[in-house]
């Protein structure tokens, strides 16, 4: 199968600037999920196995379901070691910006990452790529960056020397970002993509019960909760969203990643076809995350753009309010109202 995605200027140019650097710096965005992590961590190994020296960073805390993951104790967090990560951009040969479409995603690392003279290279599958690159890789049709982590080793003959740990990575990524294999996921490339990774011996069902089944009891009364006494259903619209406030976090002693995936749950509900879900800040006042998840035609993007500053993809997308709970509950009303009297906003 034809795994080959860089035409032949990009590959001898992703290959040239490999070569010539010996100082690089692997980066993703913030809150990193398992696709930011996957990619970090394995093409971290790839460039190991072409003798590199590498720093992998990460701008913040990454949840507790990824710390199993080989290699994680190297990702260098830079809201406790600033002054490392700004030394090491400074001095960097080439920067790679992996699973985010431009800086501002890396939030307080961003005027680090934007002055270093490093090249950057992006590689990344979200809409709308901005980021300053000699080189962008920018895939928004597959199913994650770890996929195209993968298929870059591939069309480069790295595959070989791939090492398990690697392997490990970049299978999680994929399975993350696609809620394990069950969404954006039906092309066959994906599944022979899989295949190859089982030959690195990798144990598929343990990585899906390190991520998928980790949760603390707290955590899962929690979950438990919002879905009997937090959830809204508006009914005619196929639409729902749910609230998770300072209090129910500290109430059920919630820590990152206690929320991962939660916002696709209420998608189990028949002809469901929006979710969205509002989170309090637990430091910042005012600040409102939200996640919204949609099935099929129904494109929840749009939404994210037109009312929460954010974006992403077409079924899966965030942004941010600057606001009240209260504020925040009647802009998703306002947004709910605006999906069902688009027909779900098909595009």
């Amino acid at each position: 199968m034809n795994l080959d995605l860089l035409n032949d200027a990009q590959l001898a140019s992703l290959n040239d600037y490999i070569e010539k650097s010996e100082r690089i710096v692997l980066c993703c965005h913030k809150s990193p999920d398992g696709d930011a992590i996957g990619s970090v961590l394995g093409w971290g190994e790839y460039l190991r196995t072409r003798g590199k020296k590498t720093m992998l960073v990460a701008p913040d805390a990454y949840p507790d379901f990824l710390k199993w993951l080989p290699g994680n104790e190297r990702i260098v967090r830079y809201d406790k070691h600033r002054a490392e990560v700004d030394e090491a951009l400074e001095k960097a040969d080439l920067i790679f910006c992996l699973d985010l479409n431009e800086t501002a995603r890396v939030l307080d690392m961003q005027p680090a990452l934007d002055q270093s003279k490093a090249p950057k290279v992006l590689i990344d599958h979200h809409d709308g790529p901005c980021v300053d690159a000699v080189l962008t890789l920018s895939y928004p049709e597959m199913s994650s960056t770890c996929e195209l982590i993968f298929r870059i080793i591939w069309q480069m003959g790295g595959f070989e020397l791939m090492s398990k740990n690697a392997a490990v990575a970049i299978y999680t990524g994929m399975m993350t970002d696609t809620g394990g294999f069950t969404y954006n996921s039906s092309r066959p490339e994906i599944f022979f993509i899989i295949g190859q990774l089982l030959t690195k011996k990798i144990d598929k069902d343990k990585i899906f019960r390190n991520v998928y089944n980790h949760y603390s009891e707290s955590c899962l009364r929690m979950r438990g909760y919002v879905i009997s006494q937090k959830l809204t259903v508006i009914e005619g619209s196929h639409a729902c969203y749910y609230i998770l406030t300072k209090e129910d976090m500290k109430r059920y002693h919630f820590i990152k990643g206690d929320a991962e995936g939660l916002v696709n749950e209420p998608l189990r509900i028949k002809d469901m076809r929006l979710s969205i879900s509002l989170r309090e800040d637990t430091e910042r006042e005012n600040t409102i995350w939200v996640s919204l998840r949609s099935v099929d035609q129904y494109y929840c993007h749009v939404l994210a753009k037109k009312f929460f500053s954010g974006g992403g993809h077409k079924n899966a997308a965030g942004g941010k309010l600057t606001c009240s709970v209260e504020e925040a509950e009647q802009i998703v009303l306002k947004a709910i109202l605006y999906f069902a009297s688009h027909d779900g906003i098909v595009r």
